[in-house]
């Protein structure tokens, strides 16, 4: 009997999981097995794996999408009943080191304490920089947070071994006695914060989360971001809330109200004050559906396509051959700013020298609904590109922190009735 069950997740991503198959095949430790469940792709890679690959590795087609939650529980309840010790996940688009997967299975063999061991994680666009080497549950924030992210290969303060809160399944093994004792994957996410769940119940149930520095794999960037509809959206934001929801001790339950709360009401004033409402109303629904316990995949009328407009933008710019950035925050706001701009108008002409001729001036802010100059005389543009040029821009701008204040009195009773009702904490 092989003492490691590995499964790979795939979803229409062909090539990707291709190579991902093949990055496995070539591990130096061979006691292992190799499942890929394909959740219902529509671009034939269940074919192409049967064709490149044929028994050495266990198929699994399922008839629809189960979300990656789902598609990992499938493979790992067909591998559990093999009896393997260990249970490895990858995503589909991962590359794994030769000697990743035996230095997870060494780390477990010789740490009882710890039952679940991640890798560590690099970009594979920029493959010297670290994308996650551990992940942190913030209660403080009521986020994430991945450990060493941005840091660099022989970075000096990096450990070996990182232990956390959690650690990503896209290369993440597990002791078959841990789900045992914790269960699988949290299925009911269907897509996102189904790792950091898992993690964090391996915790309470007093193992550690180890991610290991001499387990390495490569990483495509890109979750969470919205291309065509708000898909994305809906998972990150009902998942969220509802993990917190969860796992908040009673006496923060206000303090969590309020975070959240300021958080989707953002997004809906923002959403209305561009003009793009699609995300807006995916936002909204996906709050409501997580203070009601609306688990699964979505249901219908909750994911919309993206209406970026940058109406705002737009309209500055039509006409204009140079624009002056007024640097009011670093590099980087000033870079992105730059790069949105010239999507826009690939001709733009852009600088942050003052002393260059342009014929439009944009002051950059943390956020247009902090400014307080109601002059008009300069135009203000902040981190979610909203532009504060206008009378109307102004009025609405007034209207902020009332408006986020009612909304806060009208929904902050039902928030708190509802985490009484799925609360796992006193």
């Amino acid at each position: 009997m092989k003492r490691v069950g590995a499964v790979i997740c795939n979803y229409n991503k062909k090539d990707d999981v291709l190579n991902c198959i093949q990055s496995v095949l070539e591990s130096k430790y061979t006691d292992y097995d190799l499942y890929v469940v394909d959740n219902a792709s529509s671009d034939d890679s269940a074919g192409a794996i049967r064709d490149k690959y044929g028994d050495k590795v266990r198929l699994i087609v399922n008839s629809e999408n189960l979300g990656g939650s789902g598609g990992f529980n499938t493979g790992l309840r067909a591998a559990m009943q093999e009896g393997y010790e260990y249970l490895y996940c990858l995503d589909n688009d991962v590359l794994v080191d030769e000697n990743a997967m035996g230095e997870l299975v060494e780390f477990l063999d010789t740490h009882p304490d710890s039952g679940m061991a991640g890798s560590r994680v690099y970009n594979m666009e920029e493959p010297s920089v670290i994308q996650q080497f551990g992940q942190i549950v913030d209660f403080d924030e009521y986020c994430t947070e991945a450990k060493h992210i941005g840091k660099h290969h022989g970075d000096k303060d990096i450990p070996d071994v990182e232990y956390s809160d959690a650690v990503a399944a896209c290369s993440l093994m597990v002791r078959k006695s841990l789900i045992d004792k914790i269960g699988l994957m949290p299925e009911d996410n269907f897509l996102y914060w189904d790792d950091t769940e898992w993690g964090y119940r391996c915790n309470l149930a007093g193992f550690k989360v180890a991610s290991v520095g001499s387990s390495v794999v490569l990483h495509r960037m890109g979750a969470k971001k919205e291309t065509v509809n708000t898909f994305p959206t809906y998972y990150a934001w009902r998942n969220w809330i509802y993990f917190f929801m969860k796992y908040t001790p009673k006496k923060d339950w206000e303090k969590m109200c309020d975070i959240f709360l300021n958080s989707v009401f953002e997004a809906q004033y923002e959403g209305m004050y561009r003009g793009e409402y699609n995300r807006a109303k995916t936002v909204m629904f996906a709050y409501d559906d997580a203070i009601h316990g609306v688990r699964g995949k979505a249901g219908g009328g909750r994911i919309f396509e993206i209406d970026n407009r940058d109406t705002a933008l737009r309209k500055l710019l039509s006409g204009k051959k140079c624009v002056y950035i007024e640097q009011g925050r670093g590099e980087n706001f000033s870079y992105n700013l730059a790069e949105k701009l010239l999507k826009i108008n690939p001709q733009l002409e852009i600088t942050v020298n003052p002393q260059d001729k342009s014929d439009l001036k944009l002051t950059m802010c943390d956020s247009v609904f902090a400014v307080n100059d109601m002059s008009l005389k300069n135009i203000y543009v902040d981190m979610s590109f909203n532009v504060f040029a206008t009378e109307d821009d102004a009025m609405k701008i007034i209207n902020y922190p009332y408006a986020r204040e009612l909304f806060k009195f009208a929904n902050k009773p039902l928030f708190l009735a509802q985490i009484e009702k799925y609360t796992l904490c006193t």
